[in-house]
């Protein structure tokens, strides 16, 4: 449902605009707002990107909140740098409801995908929404899993609120918007601009009780989600991998630092959920995993826990290359499969 701006957030979000229209690319101080040092170090002017405010509003579900409004999300406003304004599409009440962020690699393994989908709807289905966002590889799947599992979710852009980015994730924007919440504190119409990504990312673990990287190499963005998380104050939880795998160091290296190792759902579960109650949301029991199809079931069967070779299980199992090879990524999505070094397949158990 759509609700219109409190006078605060009008009178913030006017003097962004008059502040933007005053200064040509480059000249806007990079003290004014977070988004406007951003746009400016970027070489962008906002008042080419900003459009009008009916513009956005007549958008459904768009709404925008300031800092000191009473729905502004309580955990977001604890920190020393929470965005002045926050815009919205979808619904916003979710940003103040207990949530999880979960991060990682752009270019993650089956395994890695396999992992944030499957923790993603189990925290969904203990409760929690879940915060990503919205890239590609881990945010796109944690946001996939809470939505297959009936969870809401929410994703933290960096861009306007009406902007799609990356475009190949449009039809899960508005998935999100119609079961969930997009939210950024830059203007309508903001493009996706590099140096907007990171400030994005204080926000999501700003609004998280905890942070879990699924995957990450030493560089990614998620460990500066995860930074942000330990300055903040919030839990950091971290999957372990493969020692060979560069989408495991950046993992290893948050442990070593003092990261949460976790191996199931119910490990945060069990960290977060006194934090939990005092935000006010009832934890749920954890939903049952659905029956696999009987042709994934009988393949999964076939796996050895120390691992099997796809030529091995297409032997055993008479499939046509084509069919197990499909068989296999499905399993993979669905967390009861993983991809190992050398072409091995190895089961995952249900919880």
């Amino acid at each position: 449902m759509r609700s219109e701006p409190s006078e605060h957030a009008r009178q913030l979000w006017q003097r962004m605009r008059r502040a933007a229209r005053s200064n040509l690319a480059g000249g806007m101080p990079a003290s004014a707002t977070p988004v406007a040092g951003a746009l400016c170090a970027a070489g962008q002017s906002a008042a080419a990107i900003a459009p009008e405010d009916a513009h956005f509003f007549s958008q459904h579900d768009a709404g925008v909140v300031a800092r000191h409004d009473d729905a502004y999300p309580p955990l977001l406003a604890e920190i020393r740098d929470a965005p002045p304004l926050l815009f919205t599409r979808g619904d916003a009440a979710l940003l103040s409801r207990p949530q999880v962020a979960i991060v990682g690699s752009r270019h993650a393994s089956a395994a890695g995908l396999a992992n944030a989908r499957r923790f993603a709807a189990e925290l969904a289905a203990a409760g929690f929404v879940i915060t990503s966002g919205m890239a590609l590889g881990i945010d796109a799947m944690a946001h996939e899993g809470t939505l297959a599992a009936g969870g809401s979710t929410v994703a933290v852009l960096g861009c306007g609120a009406d902007v799609v980015y990356p475009r190949r994730h449009a039809a899960l924007a508005e998935r999100i918007r119609a079961r969930g919440c997009l939210a950024s504190e830059c203007l309508p119409g903001t493009p996706p601009l590099a140096a907007l990504f990171p400030q994005r990312n204080r926000i999501i673990s700003a609004l998280s009780l905890g942070v879990l990287v699924v995957e990450a190499t030493p560089d990614s963005g998620s460990l500066i989600t995860a930074r942000f998380a330990a300055e903040q104050g919030r839990e950091v939880f971290a999957i372990p991998g493969s020692i060979h795998a560069p989408t495991s160091q950046g993992c290893h290296q948050l442990i070593r630092e003092g990261a949460t190792l976790v191996e199931r759902s119910a490990d945060l579960v069990e960290a977060l959920m006194h934090y939990a109650a005092p935000v006010g949301q009832r934890a749920l029991p954890l939903a049952p995993p659905p029956p696999l199809p009987a042709e994934e079931a009988a393949l999964l069967a076939l796996m050895s826990p120390a691992g099997s070779r796809v030529e091995e299980l297409i032997a055993a199992s008479g499939l046509p290359a084509g069919l197990a090879s499909a068989l296999l990524s499905s399993l993979a999505l669905r967390g009861r499969a993983a991809a190992l070094p050398g072409g091995l397949w190895q089961p995952v158990p249900a919880d």
